[in-house]
């Protein structure tokens, strides 16, 4: 199968790790993601359900929109992808009127196209909960018309839902796989912590998450895959989970310190086969 993309560029998006990722997943009905983000591994994977989760509404709003009716968001969404709104005062123009309003499909088209006008497809909300992201001042940005259509395509199978990742995993049956991909452990427990902590996920929700994956592979017999830097840290926070490292292509560019990844771990919790039936 031909690998697809998301149709949103995402930092820290998974589409170069989908076969690593592939391959460490256990056979299973169901796919249960707590951080959709962009996509990567629902649409490069073949479950014959999904329950994709994320606690961003504009995220989850502009999914379930695509899911219901894609013809006309992905008609109407085209009509934003022209040379005049590809200036920075017609996107900062959208950018508060987004701010500005509650209507879904408003924010919903106005969150697409921001996502590839915008500055390195960042996703990035101030206190007060404005998107805030700059500009990005490319050529001609690419609107993703064949991922959009897949995407909805493949959205038949799929349940979307806003909620925090302890809601979803409430949600896993057995015969459920539930992948995680949290926003990512600090490199060190100093490095750029407040940025990091911006995200709203803190170590104690890093520490939380690990705990509660173990649980459910042990006690609900719900084998639970996460991926996340390989650290010192996060090898002390899955202890008890089969670990394997992902070496991550590392990018080549002219600055080489500025490209310099980390590889991924995937740390395995498997289910209990053991567990009697209740």
């Amino acid at each position: 199968m031909k690998k697809q993309r998301a149709f949103l560029k995402w930092a820290g998006g998974k589409y170069g790790l989908v076969e690593d990722i592939q391959r460490h997943l256990p056979d299973a009905r169901k796919l249960v993601e707590p951080f959709v983000g962009a996509g990567s591994v629902f649409l490069n994977t073949d479950f014959d359900q999904y329950l994709l989760a994320d606690i961003n509404p504009d995220l989850i709003n502009l999914y379930n929109l695509l899911k219901t009716d894609p013809e006309l968001y992905i008609s109407e969404s085209k009509r934003w992808f022209t040379p005049e709104n590809n200036r920075k005062e017609a996107y900062l123009d959208i950018r508060a009127q987004f701010n500005q309003t509650d209507d879904v499909m408003y924010r919903s088209l106005a969150f697409l196209y921001m996502n590839r006008f915008g500055f390195n497809g960042l996703c990035r909300y101030n206190k007060k909960g404005g998107f805030n992201v700059p500009f990005g001042s490319y050529k001609k940005p690419y609107f993703p018309e064949k991922e959009l259509e897949f995407f909805a395509d493949k959205a038949k199978k799929a349940t979307f839902v806003c909620e925090g990742y302890v809601e979803t995993f409430k949600r896993a049956r057995k015969g459920c796989v539930v992948y995680c991909d949290p926003p990512y452990a600090p490199l060190s427990n100093t490095a750029n912590f407040t940025s990091y902590a911006g995200n709203g996920f803190s170590l104690d929700d890093q520490a939380a998450l690990a705990d509660i994956s173990e649980k459910t592979a042990l006690e609900r017999d719900i084998p639970v895959l996460i991926s996340n830097h390989d650290t010192t840290l996060t090898r002390r926070l899955y202890h008890g989970a089969e670990l394997n490292v992902v070496k991550v292509k590392r990018t080549i560019s002219r600055n080489g310190a500025g490209r310099n990844k980390v590889d991924e771990l995937l740390a395995l919790y498997k289910a209990t086969k053991e567990t009697p039936s209740n």
